[in-house]
């Protein structure tokens, strides 16, 4: 009985260590017009992923602006509460596990991030509204056995300026869902978020410049990745909470690594070569890592076979060389 209770035991140490290799191999999967079908989901399984994110909308008009508007019938059918709803309970159904990343756009696409408030009156306003957008969704994550649930996107100013209200905003959250929480922190923004230590997850939207090269190579984003490794490594460990990348990718184009946050119009050399590159090296440097717990490809689309291909320089791996690279890692680090 001794020989078998250690056996039970070791099998037992050996299956929680498996546990905590598991990473989240995840996509971010684009709202649509419509509702998905299977069809949607099928090129999501082939890729081997394990988690996407789901990501619907609420929208403001400029950036002084202290309106969040959402759930609108204006709005596409992915960006909505129902929408949301109808793509979790397919992916799910499909065992792939969800992030619920609700975001703000601001007309014309302005940076999230310098969303600031021209007077206390209209910050107020804004708090009331970002809250009554974040917990309604909370809602939903809990009612959806959601497995991870980000606060906010890229939102560097208002966090800075209203710290007291990001604080009650959590207790809020976790009066309603009770899964892991995270906060999707710009990459230039991450070390400044003061309120990590109350996540579950340290989120960081990963477009650090790595390289001024065409088309680097393997070795020259490795060198470049050690800038900023090390000080996510750190933070990790002060607040002793897993890193995850909330979203990362790469373009198409001449120059990937040299401001991977680029969303411009430019129609720039189409460069596959580079995108794999660059993708390969963001795996190979983070995924073994015991305090990296995955991440979400930026992004991909729920029509597969018409996006991405041979013209196009935008973020989607689809019908590119990423996408193969990114199959065969999520084939090899699943579990």
């Amino acid at each position: 009985m001794k020989k078998l209770g250690l056996l039970v035991l070791v099998f037992l140490q050996l299956s929680c260590a498996g546990q905590k290799l598991t990473k989240m191999n995840g996509v971010s999967f684009v709202a649509s017009r419509n509702e998905v079908t299977q069809e949607h989901i099928d090129p999501v399984v082939a890729l081997n992923a394990s988690h996407a994110a789901v990501m619907p909308f609420g929208f403001i008009r400029d950036l002084s602006s202290p309106e969040v508007v959402f759930n609108s019938e204006r709005q596409w059918f992915g960006e909505t509460k129902k929408g949301a709803k109808q793509y979790v309970a397919l992916l799910h159904n499909n065992g792939i596990s969800v992030m619920l990343k609700p975001q703000i756009w601001v007309s014309r696409g302005l940076f999230t991030g310098s969303i600031v408030m021209e007077s206390e009156e209209d910050w107020q306003i804004l708090e009331t509204s970002y809250a009554d957008f974040i917990t309604s969704y909370a809602a939903l994550a809990e009612a959806s056995k959601i497995d991870v649930f980000c606060i906010g996107t890229e939102l560097e100013l208002f966090v800075k300026n209203r710290p007291e209200f990001w604080s009650e905003l959590i207790v809020k959250v976790k009066e309603v869902y009770k899964g892991k929480l995270t906060y999707a922190a710009n990459w230039d923004e991450y070390t400044r978020t003061p309120f990590w230590s109350d996540l579950d997850y340290i989120g960081i939207d990963a477009y650090f410049p790595l390289s001024e090269e065409r088309t680097p190579t393997v070795e020259q984003l490795k060198l470049g990745w050690q800038k900023w490794k090390k000080p996510i490594a750190e933070l990790s460990k002060k607040v002793d909470k897993p890193v995850i990348f909330t979203e990362f990718g790469y373009r198409s184009m001449d120059f990937t690594a040299k401001k991977p946050w680029l969303v411009d119009r430019n129609e720039d050399q189409v460069n596959f070569e580079g995108q794999a590159i660059a993708t390969k090296v963001l795996f190979e440097e983070f995924w073994e890592e015991d305090w990296f717990a995955g991440g979400y490809v930026w992004k991909w689309f729920v029509n597969h076979d018409k996006v991405g291909g041979a013209e196009d320089n935008r973020f989607t791996p689809q019908n590119k060389k990423a996408e193969e690279v990114i199959r065969n890692h999520f084939k090899s680090n699943s579990f």
